[in-house]
């Protein structure tokens, strides 16, 4: 969460106003929402709790029917860069050639700019994967064109000028995943190409200079690796969407100089999952991600799953339902995305609308919630596509910057061609206080998610929060303790210790 303000106000114990007693700003660790005044003479500020939003920022528009190019761009499969209130993408078709281009659009929806449109020649087009930032300056790969027409990796400034090819793939390579960075080195895949025609693990520089293969796959440890990489310490950690021991994919590990390969898993296409298309996060010692299909339910639905990063341990901790009809989604292409104990994704089919999905669940595999469901898109016979007014089939990983979740639909939207989105998720639910004779009453809506309880502490310097003692009573309406003055302080807090 990012930025709380905390209040305090003070009663006598006949409920008399005394005065403001404290206003002041904190950031809160585990998310907690900490309201607070000793009970000697106490209250609290009644607040206000609220659900998820969703705002579409922006749908690009309908494509020319003869030239297929539009002002602004077309189908993003991509997820977000954040700068400031500034955000950066790309889409894989449209804009002035119809070759993909980079975006940029304010967090609120104003100021959208193309920022540079492919041609499909040197400079390469259908940009696939979010962009990486470094300063001012982003990186990206190309999935086709360049001087080799198979490809290249790209840089321009953020504020559109300087667009550089700094390296074009050889024949037969190609990558449509975006790239990582440490020190002076990025770090990426190749989905083919290699020694064994695979795929690959690279380095090069900022600068396109000393390209190096890292990683040959030769399929019985993993082909066409997908996703940007995680990076941890001198580690490299992805998955792949085919190859390993039964044909699935792999989770896999080597080092940044290309020693140490380590097949963690090999998916059965059962259970556990198959394909995964994307790359992993990283908590502690665990490595969570997505499999695109396989599970519990009709073996084409997906997972979401966890493993150490030793190989071990590996868990499936939630599948989707068969063609998401319990209204969780369907085939989670995109990564995950980590805050705490939670992990947000999104499902590209199923749902409501069967338009996809934002989700989240704890990454012990509980408390499952399906935060959006895209609606039911119409055909638009006119422009040949389908459209809707939030947008359909999210691919690309979420962005989240405070309580904001920002992403993008690859289809859908009121030109057919996929919208920017962002998910405005709950602030923690206020505490209210009143008195009750000689005693007080705090409460807060029964609505409030099942996570946040109510803690009690004696001396705010101590971290000793605690539930012992309090009785919670619910009406249906709001929750609440009774809670007795006594000659100390007595400091209570709703806390959140499951969630973003």
């Amino acid at each position: 969460m990012g930025e709380l303000v905390r209040f305090g106000v003070a009663f006598d114990f006949d409920g008399a106003y005394k005065g403001l007693r404290e206003v002041k700003r904190s950031r809160m660790k585990a998310n907690i929402l900490n309201l607070f005044l000793g009970l000697t003479c106490t209250g609290l500020l009644a607040m206000g709790a609220s659900a998820q939003t969703f705002i579409n920022l922006h749908s690009f528009t309908a494509l020319d029917s003869k030239s297929s190019t539009n002002t602004d761009g077309a189908v993003p499969y991509a997820g977000l860069v954040l700068s400031g209130n500034r955000l950066y993408g790309t889409v894989n078709e449209g804009g002035d050639f119809d070759n993909g281009a980079i975006f940029a659009v304010n967090t609120d929806g104003t100021g959208y700019t193309n920022l540079y449109g492919f041609t499909g020649g040197n400079d390469g087009g259908g940009p696939y994967d979010e962009l990486f930032l470094s300063g001012n300056t982003l990186y990206g790969t190309a999935d086709y064109g360049g001087t080799n027409g198979w490809g290249a990796i790209f840089t321009i400034n953020t504020d559109g000028s300087a667009f550089k090819d700094i390296y074009s793939f050889p024949a037969n390579n190609y990558s449509d995943a975006g790239l990582i960075m440490q020190g002076n080195l990025l770090y990426g895949i190749t989905e083919q190409g290699g020694t064994a025609g695979k795929g690959t693990v690279f380095a090069v520089n900022p600068d396109g200079t000393g390209f190096t293969n890292l990683y040959n796959f030769a399929g019985a440890d993993g082909a066409t690796p997908n996703g940007p990489l995680m990076l941890s310490g001198n580690a490299l950690y992805g998955t792949t969407y085919r190859g390993g021991s039964f044909g699935w994919g792999t989770v896999f590990a080597v080092n940044t100089d290309g020693t140490g390969f380590t097949n963690l898993y090999n998916f059965t296409g059962g259970t556990d999952g198959a394909s995964p298309q994307y790359g992993l996060v990283l908590s502690g010692n665990v490595l969570y991600g997505t499999a695109s299909s396989g599970g519990l339910g009709n073996g084409l639905t997906g997972v979401i799953f966890a493993i150490h990063t030793d190989g071990t341990g590996f868990t499936n901790i939630y599948s989707f339902s068969p063609g998401g009809v319990s209204g969780d989604g369907d085939n989670p292409y995109a990564g995950l995305t980590l805050s705490g104990n939670t992990l947000y994704g999104a499902a590209v089919d199923g749902g409501s609308g069967n338009s996809g999905t934002i989700f989240s669940v704890n990454t012990d595999g509980t408390g499952f919630t399906t935060l959006y469901s895209f609606t039911p898109t119409g055909f638009d016979p006119d422009n040949f596509s389908s459209t809707n007014s939030d947008g359909a089939g999210p691919y690309g990983t979420l962005l989240l910057s405070g309580n904001t979740l920002y992403g993008t639909a690859n289809y859908g939207g009121n030109g057919g061609n996929g919208t920017v989105f962002k998910v405005v998720l709950p602030t923690p639910p206020w505490l209210s206080i009143a008195p009750a004779g000689g005693s007080l009453i705090v409460s807060w809506p029964s609505s409030t998610d099942a996570n946040f309880v109510l803690q009690q502490n004696l001396d705010l310097s101590t971290v000793n929060w605690s539930t012992n003692g309090l009785t919670i009573s619910d009406d249906g309406t709001n929750k609440s303790a009774i809670i007795i003055p006594t000659a100390g302080s007595d400091f209570f807090r709703l806390a959140n210790t499951n969630g973003p």
